[in-house]
């Protein structure tokens, strides 16, 4: 038998042995909060007529998937990631004349009967490009040029995906900043991008006059801490006098513009909830359809409020399974999707919520060490952008259902229900899978 057809050659078990585990508590949570004792289980495996039966048949199409990617050769992922990454942003610019309008995101495509979400699949063949481009050897990341070319790659189809009010999945794609920061990236990016994202926040916290004698005051300070440099390099003051008056700008015209004129009204009022703070853009913004909107804050608080709830309710050891109340008569809304966690907590409480953690941990630790034991920097790259994704998934996920970020509808890797989730995952890690068993090898 020959290396492309070898199934089982050189094959991480530990890694199939965690999505088996994963996948089977998914099965598990969907059907704890959606049988009743009237099914005939037999039959709705058979037609799919309920959620659990139609998720068993993604796994059916996952398991042939991921076959198929372990009988294929890893230069094939190579040779094709900018082909696939083309089709990928073709499709997803297919959903504007093609897509079909459900639960508030215009990012579905309806096809024969079933639902498909470019933005979700799209990460894959994003990945797939980013890791062909830093693997190349033209590739100089420590050129400035390399790090818009790489965030180009990354941000396109994340662009084209908040477009398609799909605003939580287009975040997914900054995730993949953390391979490149693996791969020499420099500090300097992940500072801004984290000062940024503190500015803003503190802009949403604190009063405005206030904020800007802050931001003044540590530029004083910094300019204190740093005289004696500035003696050696001139510019120093002029840069801390820039880096000041833009903080002042972006606090009192960048993010009021933006929560204003660009971001939608239920947005912003998801991240003022977040927050725990007042909004006070409630009764400035233009909305399209006020009462819809609305509508749609409204369900979005009685949704965490619910899963709060259910959360508690599991104490420490759980109620047990299909022992259910708050999840399993409907008191959670999406509970078998984006609040599935919900399911796991109430019946298994506690101890069964830290369980799956741990599982989840063991997981993003183990394609670590499968990252950094490749040769090749297309293998240790995708490695990486497998874990950050993941790891933001789960992440925001739970951050969401225990009502610490805004609820933006990122499922749970795995566990979820949703055939376009489960095969982007699963497929995300089965050619990692394939990658490493050929890790011997140098891939471009």
């Amino acid at each position: 038998m020959n290396k492309q057809t070898n199934l089982g050659k050189g094959v991480d078990w530990s890694l199939i042995g965690i999505y088996i585990i994963l996948v089977s508590i998914g099965l598990l949570s969907i059907f704890a909060v959606q049988y009743r004792e009237t099914d005939n289980i037999s039959t709705i495996l058979l037609k799919g007529t309920q959620d659990y039966g139609k998720q068993v048949r993604w796994l059916a199409i996952c398991l042939v998937l991921a076959i198929l990617i372990l009988l294929t050769d890893s230069k094939f992922f190579t040779a094709t990631a900018n082909i696939q990454y083309g089709v990928g942003i073709l499709v997803l610019l297919l959903v504007f004349p093609l897509h079909a309008s459900v639960k508030g995101t215009n990012s579905i495509i309806r096809l024969a009967g079933f639902q498909l979400q470019p933005a979700e699949l799209c990460k894959v063949f994003t990945l797939l490009a980013l890791a062909k481009y830093l693997s190349q050897s033209t590739t100089d990341f420590k050129k400035t040029k390399s790090h818009i070319i790489a965030a180009a790659i990354t941000l396109l189809p994340a662009i084209i995906t908040v477009a398609q009010s799909e605003t939580g999945l287009a975040l997914v794609y900054f995730s993949l900043f953390l391979a490149m920061y693996r791969e020499g990236l420099p500090d300097s990016y992940l500072v801004i991008g984290f000062s940024t994202a503190a500015l803003v926040i503190a802009t949403l916290l604190v009063e405005k006059n206030l904020l800007a004698y802050i931001l003044i005051g540590i530029g004083i300070l910094a300019i204190y801490v740093l005289r004696k440099r500035m003696k050696r390099n001139r510019n120093l003051l002029t840069q801390i006098i820039v880096v000041v008056a833009i903080s002042i700008a972006v606090q009192r015209f960048a993010v009021p513009y933006l929560f204003q004129q660009v971001l939608k009204g239920y947005q912003v009022e998801r991240i003022y909830s977040a927050l725990g703070v007042d909004n006070p853009y409630k009764d400035k913004l233009v909305q399209i359809d006020p009462k819809k909107a609305k509508a749609k804050d409204d369900k979005d608080s009685y949704n965490v409020k619910q899963s709060k709830i259910a959360i508690g309710s599991g104490g420490i050891v759980g109620k047990g399974f299909l022992n259910n109340t708050q999840t399993r008569y409907d008191f959670v809304p999406e509970q078998h999707t984006d609040f599935i966690f919900c399911s796991v907590a109430e019946g298994f409480g506690f101890i069964g919520s830290l369980t799956l953690l741990l599982i989840y941990i063991v997981l993003l630790w183990r394609i670590t060490v499968v990252a950094e034991r490749q040769r090749s920097t297309f293998s240790r790259v995708y490695a990486y952008g497998v874990a950050a994704i993941i790891f933001f998934h789960i992440f925001i996920n739970l951050a969401m259902t225990m009502g610490l970020a805004p609820v933006i509808g990122i499922p749970l890797p795995y566990i979820s229900y949703g055939g376009t989730s489960l095969i982007t995952f699963t497929v995300l890690l089965f050619i990692l899978i394939r990658l490493d068993a050929d890790r011997q090898m140098v891939l471009r």
